[in-house]
């Protein structure tokens, strides 16, 4: 009995069961709730959101100038190599989401544009209009700028700025944005409920999430047989050897948690075993492919569903640059990385409340998919890392003793 108080308690720590949580304690008083509760709940959340849309270009500039500013104290060829490694990555599953969801929308009958109309509206909005100068992009290139400065400074006054300043944005998502989330989704849960949302939900996007499922699948098939080079045997033996990570993700909804796992099987995968424990931490919570996959390949449907079309060419590669570019801010809030992206999709491709409360209720019900993607993920591209390291390594010092890839 004690052990299971224990769990339960344990259990209660983790932000997806936060979430249930208050969800169902929402639905199971709605009725008795008068009208102003449900908008002030609303208020909340887009006043959560409205300010995390000026705070994430002075995130992600300090977390780009942190990352690159480690060059000063790593390997620099193998930092370097690992960072550009992790943004193609990042943003060749954004443009393979963006590949299937155009065939999904195509071959699959129109459910045409959105028209849902509704008086249930927020008692009060920030009066601050954004300037269109104050973005993600322009505060990644900033960061790039000062981590660039600092990294190849001897002494300079930004290192400890910089590091303090990551410190700073680090602990307001933390210990401030992240403990918020149950009430951020709170929020855009009451509206759904007030507007019937969640019917049109259920009656659209079902079937796309299954296409998604096999897609993912897929996807991560197709990392397995880079790092395994085309046998079926290796690559079988690659799955089998991460598949208990992959399924303690899928329970517990935490990569973080999984880590030791999958270090231990990505190392059976590796012909340099010691590179699993060098590339994992520094990649869990930032190289995401399931996150990527899934959240934009529901970006571009909700996208469709609402305005009628698909995001064009240019639209989907400047989101998509200032998508690869925020995943170094969202390992800040562990769990919370569609909380940290949701400005993102207000700012590059027009997301009202409506469609955020879509990708929101998406999200909860595929979180546990999607980590164990991740993981997955994870380790099939750190055997990939290790071929691509090895070329470098020839490439550059031809005579230099390396693992072979």
């Amino acid at each position: 009995m004690y052990g299971i108080i224990l769990t339960l308690i344990h259990s209660l720590k983790h932000r997806s069961v936060q979430v249930l949580l208050v969800l169902i304690l929402y639905l199971l008083l709605a009725n008795l709730l008068p009208s102003v509760a449900h908008q002030f709940f609303y208020t909340i959340s887009l006043l959560i959101k409205d300010i995390l849309v000026w705070v994430m270009p002075v995130t992600v500039g300090l977390f780009i100038a942190y990352a690159v500013r480690s060059f000063e104290h790593k390997a620099p060829l193998f930092v370097v190599a690992l960072l550009l490694f992790e943004g193609f990555s990042n943003l060749s599953s954004v443009w393979y989401a963006y590949v299937c969801a155009s065939f999904a929308a195509d071959n699959l009958p129109s459910f045409g544009v959105s028209t849902l109309s509704s008086d249930f509206m927020a008692l009060w909005r920030l009066p601050l209009s954004k300037p269109s100068w104050w973005s993600a992009e322009k505060g990644a290139i900033v960061g790039l700028t000062l981590g660039c400065m600092n990294a190849f400074s001897k002494q300079s006054i930004l290192t400890p700025l910089i590091a303090q300043g990551k410190d700073m944005v680090e602990w307001m998502l933390t210990q401030v944005f992240a403990r918020l989330i149950p009430l951020f989704i709170l929020g855009f849960a009451v509206q759904m409920y007030q507007t019937h949302l969640l019917d049109h939900i259920f009656t659209h996007y079902a079937v796309l999430v299954l296409w998604l499922v096999l897609f993912l699948i897929f996807y991560l098939f197709v990392l397995f047989t880079l790092g395994a080079g085309y046998s079926l045997g290796k690559i079988l033996l690659n799955i089998k050897n991460l598949l208990p990570a992959g399924g303690i993700a899928l329970t517990s909804g935490c990569s973080l948690s999984t880590m030791p796992w999958t270090i231990a099987g990505t190392a059976k995968n590796l012909r340099n075993p010691s590179l699993a424990q060098a590339i994992i931490p520094a990649t869990t919570n930032i190289q995401q492919i399931g996150d990527c996959i899934a959240n934009t390949f529901l970006c571009f449907l909700i996208y469709r569903h609402f305005y009628g079309e698909n995001p064009d060419l240019i639209t989907w590669a400047h989101f998509s640059f200032v998508f690869v570019l925020a995943r170094f801010a969202t390992a800040a809030v562990i769990g919370g990385a569609i909380f940290i992206m949701l400005p993102i999709y207000e700012t590059y491709l027009d997301f009202n409340p409506e469609m955020i409360a879509i990708i929101l209720a998406l999200n909860v019900f595929l979180d546990p998919l999607i980590t164990s993607c991740n993981v997955m993920a994870n380790g099939a591209l750190c055997r990939v890392f290790e071929r691509v390291w090895g070329r470098i390594l020839t490439l550059s010092s031809p005579n230099r003793f390396h693992p072979k890839a």
